[in-house]
């Protein structure tokens, strides 16, 4: 098994990974997300997969995007699908996805023309590109076969959100697996990612080093301190992710603590319900109809403000970077018996990260001091160390490529495969042990 670390560099690399195989990373190697990689062979055949854009301020976006007639999403995070209006608009290109990626992409692009515009941040692409992506889009169903050029690929499903898809790319000299984010456990609403036997596997290295705790015993967790916080009298502030995370805590509540009253806000109630419609997505799609009957959805200031009065609200950013989670943690903050549980990644300089590191927010333009019990909980839909290590050898590939992570986790995981040093790697990629 040889190990190569990506790396962005200048131009094309020079020489192939493996039989003709070339493969390329504009934006996502040495760092989670902003995801952008080419990937072509001798037979001139070229797809690019995800197009990406970190929302940081400003935003960091993957380098320009050569000619490209067809590019795979394999999921709707922004920072997997944020510049593919861009590629639409530039090249004409085919977005390839599963039918639930399309639905909810107009939501995300057009929320962040509306954030770019708010923070004052440009976007590569206007809404003559959105309105342009949004009939480029070539929709697939898990395990069904489609062909580009001289390759034949199929989706499978990864585990990460509801219609994440990983990519078998059957090629004349090898057969990849573009496993992207994924995870192999079962969360609420999306079942694990299978292994697939291959040549070549380009996979995230997101929490090398790092394993998540069981499951079931950090939701438990995560429950009960709901709990404590209502028996109280305060209100259990949850921001979370719009696409994924939000969905998951409204079924944990529902499943561990039906009594509570639970109000949901922001963009994850619009993108709930293409979920919804696409039920072979979703893990035990009634359940999720069930959950969503339950659930109190915030439609109007009206909503809102009737909200302040619930046990948990569940509301977006989920890194608190905006959104109504400001408007709750505004009104909140003078109540110490209210508290903010945290469930997601909290980027370094987000809203969230300033909280945890100072105790401090900017609200409306003014850091404020924040005097509320803060709690985290490990909640992520990634494959944590031994998820990745096993699913690795599961696929037995001849190759690995490891991206969407640090130089640490790297290290980490690639350390599981190797206790001699790597031969000479091509295109002046850093071999992960040296």
């Amino acid at each position: 098994m040889v190990l190569y670390a990506a790396g962005r560099t200048s131009g094309y690399p020079k020489e192939p990974v493996d039989k003709g195989i070339r493969i390329y990373f504009l934006g996502g190697a040495e760092e989670v997300g902003n995801v952008g990689c080419v990937l072509e062979d001798k037979t001139g055949t070229r797809i690019l997969i995800d197009y990406g854009l970190a929302p940081t301020k400003p935003p960091r976006y993957p380098d320009e995007c050569p000619p490209i007639e067809h590019a795979i999403i394999t999921h709707s995070h922004i920072d997997h699908i944020g510049m593919a209006p861009w590629l639409v608009g530039s090249h004409g290109a085919t977005l390839h996805g599963t039918n639930l990626t399309a639905d909810v992409s107009e939501i995300m692009w057009r929320d962040t023309y509306k954030v770019s515009s708010i923070e004052g941040y440009p976007l590569p692409w206007d809404m003559r590109d959105l309105d342009a992506a949004l009939d480029a889009w070539d929709t697939h169903n898990i395990g069904e076969w489609f062909s580009i050029g001289s390759w034949n690929l199929r989706f499978h499903r990864a585990g990460h959100i509801p219609g994440a898809v990983m990519v078998e790319i059957e090629t004349p000299e090898a057969r990849i697996l573009w496993a992207g984010d994924m995870d192999t456990r079962k969360s609420p609403n999306v079942l694990g990612a299978l292994p697939i036997e291959c040549d070549i596997l380009c996979i995230e290295s997101t929490y090398g080093g790092r394993e998540h705790p069981p499951r079931p015993d950090e939701e438990l967790r995560f429950v009960q301190r709901v709990k404590e916080v209502v028996s109280r009298g305060g209100l259990a502030l949850i921001p979370a992710f719009a696409s994924g995370r939000g969905q998951d805590i409204l079924r944990i509540l529902r499943q561990h603590a039906p009594h509570l009253e639970v109000h949901y806000d922001g963009m994850g109630t619009r993108l709930t319900q293409h979920w919804l419609n696409n039920p072979n997505s979703i893990n035990n799609p009634k359940k999720l109809e069930e959950v969503w009957r339950w659930t109190r959805k915030v439609r109007s200031k009206t909503d809102r403000k009737k909200a302040l009065d619930a046990d948990v609200v569940v509301t977006t950013s989920g890194m608190l970077d905006g959104g109504p989670a400001i408007w709750y943690l505004n009104r909140l903050r003078h109540d110490h018996t209210n508290a903010i549980l945290l469930t997601g990644y909290q980027a370094e300089k987000s809203g969230g990260r300033t909280l945890l590191d100072t105790g401090k927010i900017p609200i409306y333009g003014n850091l404020t001091e924040i005097n509320l019990e803060i709690d985290q909980f490990q909640l992520s839909n990634h494959a944590g160390h031994t998820e990745l290590k096993e699913f690795i050898l599961n696929c037995n590939p001849k190759h690995v490529v490891f991206f969407h992570g640090d130089d640490t986790s790297r290290q980490e995981i690639a350390a599981e495969f190797t206790n001699s040093p790597s031969p000479k790697l091509p295109y002046n990629r850093t071999p992960l042990i040296l």
